[in-house]
């Protein structure tokens, strides 16, 4: 994707804010999600697939504000959502890693998609370190790690825009609308349905 500084930097905060995310249940992020003017803020790109995935962020969060306005608790209500889909118990809803979605009936979370991650992980001079342990093809890491990249392609890098798209491409494009099918199975229009949906059209921005 060619783009100038201004855009890598504002897509390098747009997946950061995503990946962190999905990383942990609102009750331990940031709450930006849930305020309809974060949204309203938010950049689209000029790609119709985003400001559409980013209009319906707004209405869930517009809506969310109305009923915190009646009593309800929405971060309670979105962590909640958070720990059925990717933590459990029994097991997650909607299985956050790509070595899940390589091949059919998968039921072990490490896998070659974790060890890919953790050789661009270590070439890219990075290190995971978060408190959940995750995988590193969890999603979460995966754009956290294209957050690092488009910052890069912000200062000039090529290699690194070119490794963006490829990565998107190569990497989460090819699992990202399963795990959003998942999610809205149990969660249709949920908070993580629309997260998700997001994702996936700043990748295939990116991708292309």
């Amino acid at each position: 994707m060619n783009a100038d500084s201004l855009t890598w930097t504002e897509l390098s905060g747009a997946f950061a804010f995503i990946g962190n995310s999905l990383l942990a249940p609102m009750n331990q992020t940031d709450r930006l999600g849930i305020d309809p003017a974060f949204w309203r803020e938010f950049p689209d790109f000029e790609d119709e697939g985003v400001a559409k995935a980013i209009g319906n962020c707004f209405d869930y969060a517009d809506v969310r504000r109305s009923l915190a306005s009646a009593g309800e608790d929405p971060v309670r209500g979105i962590s909640v959502e958070y720990t059925r889909l990717f933590v459990g118990p029994p097991s997650p809803a909607a299985a956050p890693w790509e070595t899940f979605y390589r091949n059919e009936g998968v039921s072990v979370g490490f896998g070659e998609a974790t060890f890919e991650m953790q050789r661009l992980l270590r070439e890219a001079g990075l290190q995971v370190s978060n408190e959940n342990n995750q995988y590193a093809d969890h999603i979460g890491i995966e754009l956290l790690y294209l957050s690092v990249l488009c910052e890069r392609a912000a200062q000039g890098g090529q290699a690194e825009a070119d490794a963006c798209a490829s990565f998107a491409a190569e990497h989460s494009l090819t699992w990202i609308g399963k795990l959003r099918n998942r999610v809205s199975d149990d969660s249709p229009s949920g908070y993580y349905d629309n997260i998700l949906t997001l994702a996936e059209a700043l990748l295939n921005k990116v991708a292309n």
